[in-house]
């Protein structure tokens, strides 16, 4: 959209820009460079216009557009789009993918009204609050070896999260990002797999990240288990963080999976779950253990009071004093 590559523009000139460098640089007439403006100052951005030297982008609202963020190079962000309301981010990138969208696709939306976590629990998506983006992967990989780009994926956050804003977040198993012991980022991880043959279609990779939120928008049921990067003091805007994220995760991309060992030590030297207590969650009960190691996998090994040690490869770990279990 013409809209966009506008906006683009703006962001990166030192300088205001004339009309007729826009026209030029972009291959549009004056007057959609005109519309573009306006259809910009609607939505929120302040621009100013001076005769005979051009437009100069003063200020402008925190939101997503898919020039900005659109990867120049790499795979992960070559095709971008931003949706303003959608079911879930996965399911958006699921239905392309089915429809034939290449690896790298990365879907963001200001709101989810379907917004999901790990068994089927909901997830909060408070418009223009948070960062909700999901990402296509097909990698050449057997089907046990997917489950690993959880932890990959927690790692590649806390790498863009520290590097926006200084913030140094943990990992707790398997797939919860942390700061202070309160959740900053869910993430989650869906794969097709193709009925005639089994083998693997493509992987999605959803990610839920706090940016704005205050402890009134949590409200009382969340406000002591979650956070964000506005109630950490670190005021980033989600389109930088984007920015980083698309920049790590297309580094993880072509990492996986010979770079393993990268990625399980940092992943090792992040999690908190690792030598405290934990409850093992699941359909038939709890289970009271304590979080030994990792597998080479990713895989949590525990061990029960009697000494006994159990490889735990799903279900839910809560550990003892946060997000809940005391």
């Amino acid at each position: 959209m013409v809209k966009d590559e506008v906006l683009s523009a703006l962001r990166r000139a030192e300088r205001p820009v004339s009309g007729a460098e826009l026209c030029k640089a972009l291959g549009v007439s004056r007057a959609a460079v005109w519309k573009a403006v306006e259809a910009l100052r609607k939505e929120g951005y302040e621009i100013e216009a001076q005769s005979a030297v051009g437009y100069r982008l003063v200020a402008a609202p925190d939101r997503l557009t898919a020039a900005e963020l659109r990867a120049a190079d790499g795979v992960v962000g070559r095709e971008v789009v931003c949706l303003d309301t959608v079911d879930s981010t996965n399911e958006e990138i699921k239905r392309r993918a089915l429809a034939g969208a290449e690896a790298g696709l990365v879907v963001t939306a200001e709101t989810q009204t379907g917004g999901k976590g790990r068994r089927g629990r909901s997830f909060q998506s408070l418009s223009g609050k948070g960062l909700y983006l999901s990402v296509l992967l097909k990698p050449n990989v057997p089907l046990d070896q997917v489950s690993q780009l959880t932890a990959w994926t927690a790692v590649a956050v806390c790498r863009a999260i520290e590097e926006v804003c200084g913030v140094r977040p943990q990992i707790k198993w398997p797939n919860d990002v942390l700061v202070d012991g309160k959740k900053l980022c869910g993430i989650l991880t869906e794969m097709g797999v193709e009925a005639e043959t089994g083998a693997l279609g493509y992987v999605v990779v959803g990610m839920g990240t706090n940016v704005s939120q205050t402890e009134e928008d949590f409200g009382p049921e969340l406000c002591d288990l979650a956070t964000s990067l506005h109630l950490l003091g670190a005021e980033v805007t989600r389109r930088e963080l984007a920015l980083a994220l698309i920049a790590e995760l297309d580094r993880m991309n072509a990492a996986f999976p010979h770079g393993r060992e990268e990625y399980f030590d940092a992943y090792t030297r992040r999690c908190v779950t690792l030598g405290r207590e934990v409850l093992l969650i699941r359909g038939d009960g709890t289970t009271q253990a304590t979080a030994e190691r990792l597998t080479g996998a990713f895989q949590l090994v525990v061990r029960r009071p009697d000494g006994t040690e159990e490889t735990v490869s799903s279900g839910e770990v809560s550990v003892r004093g946060l997000l809940g279990y005391q």
